[in-house]
């Protein structure tokens, strides 16, 4: 199935790194779409104007080399992925400048390489700005040394939508996440975490003087819910078929989610950004912003139909 139809690549162009522009040009194979790359920089001052075209050389160089590097350790012919190449410089944050491009130009999904850090977890500031106000899927692409064939894709789910459009956003997390893995290890795994929030005070209140055995009935029911909607969800996004496996976790998914991405080696997230529709500004939950701090995979983040960027096209 194809997910994406107008691929945007960015970078700052300050790394060597070739590896998310491998992943953009095998994503781009896969979904028989050409890709954009976008060089972001901050522009010169007024004071050094005479540089500014030679720059801009420079940067449109280094990215031809990257190109044709990526495309050597993919074997993959010119003519496969047709592939265009703006550098742009700007005054603004250079986060602002790829979502000023998306906006522009229509992408529905960008990559880009996680900023790197000295702890391998967790992303920067630019990274974040773009996980919070980018409208289109955002991928933050990690280096990944094992074949292709063996990469490990996971999505994170909550089956207890608050509205349609988180509904809808589960539906299509899934939807792609059983397609990059069928194009990876052919296996996926699903994780979802789930919890009695009132259990732990219950059964240290001695004031509410519930028995044991109410207690565990609501634990219990929490339980089966959560299950039965996580069940549903899989069944409605028709992903059935694949192989898959479901892992159904007790605990708040800020904790147990990116554990469970570093015990099983996991290689890509999926997951939601999930965002308030059509309100400027409210951009990501809590539990999710918590979530991405701790990861040391790569990251492709979802928003629900109908968000609104507070970034202007122009």
């Amino acid at each position: 199935m194809r997910h994406f139809h107008n691929i945007l690549y960015a970078s700052t162009g300050l790394s060597d790194d070739i590896e998310g522009l491998k992943q953009a040009l095998s994503l781009c194979r896969t979904n028989e779409a050409p890709l954009t790359i976008l060089l972001v920089y901050t522009e010169l001052p007024e004071s050094q104007e005479g540089y500014r075209e030679k720059f801009r050389e420079f940067m449109q160089q280094q990215a031809e080399i990257a190109v044709r590097a990526a495309r050597d350790a993919l074997s993959l012919d010119e003519g496969t992925v047709p592939v265009r190449i703006e550098v742009a410089g700007d005054h603004a944050p250079q986060a602002i400048g790829m979502i000023r491009h998306v906006l522009r130009e229509g992408h529905d999904l960008l990559i880009k390489e996680a900023e790197s850090q000295e702890e391998p977890k967790g992303f920067k500031a630019l990274d974040m700005t773009l996980l919070r106000k980018c409208p289109c899927p955002v991928w933050l692409a990690r280096p990944i040394s094992h074949p292709h064939r063996e990469i490990r894709v996971a999505v994170a789910i909550n089956p207890e939508s608050r509205d349609q459009a988180e509904h809808d956003l589960s539906l299509r997390m899934l939807a792609l996440a059983r397609s990059l893995a069928d194009t990876c290890s052919g296996e996926l795994d699903i994780v979802s975490c789930w919890d009695f929030e009132f259990e732990r005070y219950l059964r240290r209140s001695y004031q509410a003087n519930i028995p044991d055995k109410n207690i565990q009935g609501a634990v219990d029911y929490a339980q089966s819910s959560h299950h039965a909607g996580l069940k549903g969800l899989i069944h409605e996004a028709g992903i059935d078929g694949g192989i898959m496996h479901v892992h159904r976790l007790k605990g708040r998914a800020e904790e147990r989610i990116p554990a469970f991405a570093r015990g099983k080696a996991v290689d890509i997230l999926v997951m939601g950004s999930v965002a308030r529709t059509g309100i400027k500004g409210f951009i990501m939950g809590n539990t999710a912003e918590n979530i991405m701090k701790e990861l040391s995979c790569a990251l492709v983040a979802l928003k629900p139909n109908g968000f609104v960027s507070p970034v202007k096209a122009y």
